[in-house]
């Protein structure tokens, strides 16, 4: 039981529906996004980035509980949303420093937590790749940074989410038929390392602990498939006892559809996730009208394909997922 000051329950209760779960939308990616632009034939501009994100916050967060956002380019996307959709501010830097072993996480400089709040954060979101099998020293230096973040935001008294990503460091394709080997342990063991208390850590927004792509029934044609069914489905309770933490599950650039079906999978399992942070899945087909064809053209499709999206996984959200208020006690 994740015991709560009653500031930080009020504020996590403001990123929530008044059932307890979170339906939040996120467009905190910043080089993904770049990079989706360049793929266009253009060469990405801050602004372009910024009016962007606008253009989703103000379409999409009237559907949303809440939305995560980054300081370098969505301050003017966080003003734009809905009164009544809570704000997550991301605090990392983009990506990672390819030429140095580890992954290490690094945070932007000129934020702190403070400021952050003051930008009207309900709460503080932090993203950490993550091998459990890496070397001890390397994974120490993650675990004292964290440890650092969690007692920051009891400092301010917000929330802490903590995005966990893992990865293989000796496997260089996270999408390919090895990591999907490998990856429940992966998903599993870091899930329990960063529920001790000593990380402070409110809730945890993870991935889900298969990959959709190698399960039999939903692998495509041909595919050669890594988890039956039932394996899967085992996996899936393995990771929601993993934890007494309330956790969320992020989209990880998949379809809509799969991501779905993924969500109803995990019910079927017995999860007890208690929402999902969706990012890509919801809003990334709404990047070709607006480079090609303004922000008018991004309002109509956001309105249209973007507002289905998000009202359909809403929808199998309040039925496959769990109340977090179960899950806390006010202090």
């Amino acid at each position: 039981m994740l015991k709560l000051s009653k500031g930080k329950k009020a504020a996590i209760d403001r990123l929530s529906t008044k059932d307890g779960l979170i339906e939040a939308l996120a467009i905190d990616q910043r080089g993904a996004l770049k990079k989706m632009i360049t793929a266009l034939g253009t060469e990405a501009t801050g602004e372009q980035i910024s009016d962007f994100k606008e253009q989703v916050s103000k379409d999409l967060t009237p559907f949303a509980s809440a939305i995560l956002l980054d300081p370098e380019y969505g301050l003017a996307a966080a003003k734009a949303r809905d009164e009544e959709a809570g704000l997550l501010l991301a605090y990392e830097k983009t990506g990672y420093d390819a030429s140095t072993p580890g992954r290490l996480p690094d945070l932007l400089e000129d934020w702190s937590v403070l400021q952050l709040k003051e930008q009207g954060a309900d709460a503080i979101k932090f993203l950490l790749y993550y091998d459990v099998d890496e070397a001890a020293e390397i994974n120490h230096l993650k675990h004292v940074f964290i440890e650092r973040l969690g007692s920051e935001c009891i400092g301010e008294d917000i929330p802490f989410y903590l995005e966990l990503v893992s990865y293989d460091a000796q496997i260089s394709d996270a999408s390919s038929p090895e990591y999907a080997k490998v990856k429940p342990h992966k998903v599993i063991e870091m899930m329990k390392e960063f529920s001790k208390e000593k990380y402070k850590v409110d809730v945890l927004k993870v991935e889900v602990p298969v990959n959709m792509n190698y399960v039999a029934g939903y692998a495509d044609e041909g595919v050669e498939t890594v988890h039956s069914r039932e394996e899967a489905l085992m996996y899936f309770k393995e990771q929601s006892q993993a934890t007494p933490l309330p956790f969320i599950f992020l989209s990880a650039g998949v379809s809509a559809a799969l991501f779905q079906r993924t969500l109803e999978f995990a019910k079927e399992a017995g999860s007890t996730f208690n929402g999902v942070l969706c990012g890509r899945a919801t809003w990334k087909n709404g990047v070709q009208p607006f480079v090609e064809n303004g922000a008018g053209a991004a309002h109509d499709w956001l309105l249209s394909e973007g507002k289905s999206n998000i009202e359909t996984l809403n929808e199998v959200v309040n039925r496959t997922a769990s109340s977090w208020h179960d899950k806390v006690e006010v202090e």
